[in-house]
C-alpha cells in the first residue's frame, strides 16, 4: 500500500536502494559513490523543503566508516543523512527507525527491497516504491519551481 509522502511525519528513504534504482543515480554510482549520494539528497530535498505539513526526513546509506555518521545535508535536524557503520546494513537502521518510532504508522519508507518492505510494513510502517517516490519528488520540484516563479513576478 502506498501512501502520500505530504501525510507522512518520517520519510524514511533506502539510500543504497534508490542509488541502484533511478537511472540518473546508477549511471553516476558507477563513477562516483559520493556524487550519486549527494545528487540523491539533492533530489529529494524539494520533497522536505516544499512538503504542505512539516516532514522529517531521513536518508539511510550502507556502510561509511567504523562508526555510525549522521550529517544535515541542508542545514534543518529534520533532513538527515545516516551513513552505517561498516557491518552494519541500511536495512538494519531503517527497522530500528521504524521499531523505535512513536507511532510506526506515520513512517514511509521507500524502497524496492521486497524483504525490506515486509518487515517494516510487519512492524506497522507504510511502504512505497522508488518509482512513486522519484514522481512525487519530481511533483515538488515542479511545485518548487512554480512558486519561484510566482514570487518573482
Amino acid at each position: 500500500m502506498e501512501k502520500n509522502v505530504s501525510a507522512t511525519k518520517h520519510l524514511i528513504v533506502d539510500g543504497s536502494n534508490l542509488l541502484h534504482a533511478w537511472p540518473e543515480l546508477r549511471a553516476l554510482l558507477r563513477r562516483d559513490r559520493d556524487a550519486a549520494r549527494a545528487r540523491l539528497v539533492d533530489l529529494l530535498a524539494p520533497l522536505h523543503d516544499n512538503s504542505p505539513e512539516p516532514l522529517r526526513l531521513t536518508v539511510v546509506f550502507d556502510g561509511r566508516g567504523s562508526g555510525l555518521v549522521v550529517e544535515h545535508p541542508a542545514g534543518p535536524p529534520s533532513f538527515s543523512c545516516i551513513y552505517t557503520p561498516a557491518g552494519t546494513t541500511a536495512d538494519d537502521v531503517i527497522e530500528q527507525l521504524v521499531a523505535r518510532s512513536a507511532d510506526p504508522a506515520a513512517c514511509l519508507v521507500a524502497t524496492d527491497d521486497q524483504a525490506e518492505r515486509s518487515t517494516v510494513e510487519a512492524a506497522g510502517a507504510v511502504w512505497c516504491s522508488s518509482r512513486d517516490l522519484a514522481a512525487r519528488a519530481g511533483a515538488a520540484t515542479d511545485r518548487l519551481r512554480r512558486e519561484i516563479r510566482r514570487r518573482r513576478e
